[in-house]
């Protein structure tokens, strides 16, 4: 509810001589539905003003800015009610290390010139940096028959 200038609702329910309770219940009575779709209009356009990422505290903080005094919890209901729940953006995460010290090889496969099926097959050996190598190949890590289950083995 907006402010009605400088003067609070219970400074002019006093000069009115009328209660708060009172106050307040004719204001439901009279107009409930055009002060729901004003708040619900005021939400869906700070909602979209920001690209959806406001979420219900900061639109409180907004619609205070606003001249519209609204508890977050109603904020929060009619924002759920609308699908209006904020987009958080994802995170770019680098998963690539491009300055490392190891060698890289020649990609061999981008000079060749194809012209039908089974000319070309590539495969991707990803060695994790935990394997210790020694003894000609053989890796002293868990080895590939430690992995699989019994159930699994031929006999």
């Amino acid at each position: 509810m907006s402010l009605q200038g400088n003067l609070s609702i219970e400074r002019m329910c006093h000069l009115a001589q009328v209660s708060r309770a009172g106050f307040y219940r004719s204001l439901q009575e009279q107009e409930p539905v055009k002060e729901e779709m004003e708040v619900r209009a005021t939400i869906q356009q700070i909602t979209l003003e920001h690209r959806r990422r406001y979420g219900y505290r900061r639109v409180t903080a907004e619609l205070r800015r606003r001249g519209m005094f609204v508890n977050h919890k109603r904020v929060s209901r009619l924002m759920r009610e609308d699908n209006l729940l904020a987009v958080q953006p994802r995170a770019f995460v680098v998963t690539t290390d491009s300055k490392h010290e190891l060698e890289v090889y020649l990609n061999l496969a981008s000079r060749m010139k194809l012209t039908g099926i089974n000319q070309l097959w590539v495969g991707d050996i990803s060695v994790p940096q935990q394997a210790v190598w020694k003894d000609g190949g053989r890796s002293s890590g868990i080895g590939l028959q430690e992995q699989i289950p019994n159930h699994h083995k031929r006999r």
